[in-house]
């Protein structure tokens, strides 16, 4: 080309007038280093190993002692046994409330037929209106449900509703003036109607403790005010017993503190 122009060769040396721009590699961060401080996340091991009866006892104690703020003693602790525990396996085969009746005949061992389903009263044996058995749920409904479980040990001898929903105190107290075997219903009701005699506890041996959690993720140890009723109930009229060794407790349900409680500032 002539004077001026621009050449093949200079068009392809001629330098940029700014520097290019490299996408610049990112630097690989160092690994972080576990914070000892920090406590590592809890596995759920209860679909893993089924809680043994100890883990069941220490459960049953914690919920007592956090929903109370209280504390209890070294000579409650000890009088606290294993034995006060009936084991009811965590499998979910075992916890269908179909093998209720099954779990108990277990539980009263070679006297099952004649504590769960004899009719007749025996005077100074067996009072009226006394349960064996005592299950306590957080509604009417789940007491319902819970009774199907029974029905082949509650043929001859009917069990009792005890809960407020469409049915009156008086009818259940004419209820309890015959022999009951098998109870079932909520705290507030079951304890009116031992504060006013119609429900007697000569014979309880067993409270079957109903904690499922409802579709709200609430259980009988965490919904608000069913919570504190059925641990007025228990301080009232179980917890002496247990101590005793008079009575034993059934956790039908998962060992689960289920949903925050509700209604108690945290100390």
């Amino acid at each position: 080309m002539g004077r001026g122009g621009v050449t093949v060769d200079d068009k392809y040396n001629r330098k940029p007038l700014a520097p290019n721009n490299k996408t610049k590699k990112k630097k690989k961060q160092p690994l972080k280093k576990p914070n000892k401080n920090q406590p590592e996340p809890i596995e759920n091991t209860q679909n893993l190993q089924p809680p043994s009866v100890a883990s069941q006892l220490s459960f049953f104690i914690n919920q007592f002692q956090s929903a109370n703020g209280v504390q209890l003693s070294s000579l409650e602790l000890e009088s606290l046994k294993d034995t006060c525990i009936v084991d009811i396996s965590q499998d979910a085969a075992e916890q269908d409330v179909d093998n209720l009746g099954k779990h108990m005949k277990a539980a009263f061992g070679h006297s099952w037929k004649e504590v769960l389903c004899e009719k007749h009263v025996l005077e100074g044996k067996v009072d009226p209106g006394s349960p064996a058995l005592l299950v306590i749920s957080s509604s009417a409904l789940r007491s319902i449900e819970l009774l199907k479980g029974f029905r082949s040990l509650t043929r001859d001898c009917p069990a009792v509703k005890l809960f407020s929903k469409h049915m009156k105190v008086e009818e259940q107290v004419s209820l309890l003036k015959n022999r009951v075997n098998i109870a079932s219903g909520t705290p507030s009701r079951i304890k009116k109607l031992i504060d006013i005699e119609a429900l007697a506890l000569s014979r309880v041996a067993v409270i079957l403790l109903d904690i499922h959690p409802d579709v709200k993720g609430f259980s009988l140890f965490t919904l608000p005010q069913v919570r504190d009723e059925f641990w007025d109930l228990y301080k009232n009229y179980f917890h002496q017993r247990l101590l005793q060794g008079d009575l034993r407790i059934c956790l039908y349900g998962p060992l689960s503190s289920g949903t925050k409680l509700k209604g108690k500032k945290s100390s």
